[in-house]
């Protein structure tokens, strides 16, 4: 899943520039947004987007395939907006 990629990457980026421990998955978006690496309202989505894999994880037979698919055609555009954001950030070091 694309969210694992950013969850992955925001824990790279947490720890290569030693900012706080984030106490979740959502959590590294906060910490990311805390440090100026995304914006509030990229940070609201890619939240989202944890909370929904943490769901999806832990409760996929309650989960409509349907809702899945019409999630990530609306939403890919936000993983080129975190892509983005990440690359501008690792350009100013």
């Amino acid at each position: 899943m694309l969210i694992e990629l950013c969850i992955d990457i925001a824990n790279h980026i947490i720890s290569d520039k030693e900012m706080r421990l984030p106490t979740g998955y959502a959590d590294v978006f906060r910490v990311l947004t805390e440090n100026g690496v995304i914006n509030k309202r990229l940070f609201s989505t890619m939240e989202k987007m944890a909370k929904f894999r943490n769901l999806i994880v832990h409760q996929y037979e309650k989960i409509d395939a349907v809702i899945v698919v019409s999630i990530l055609h609306k939403n890919l555009k936000d993983f080129e907006r975190y892509k983005s954001a990440v690359v501008k950030f690792m350009k100013q070091d």
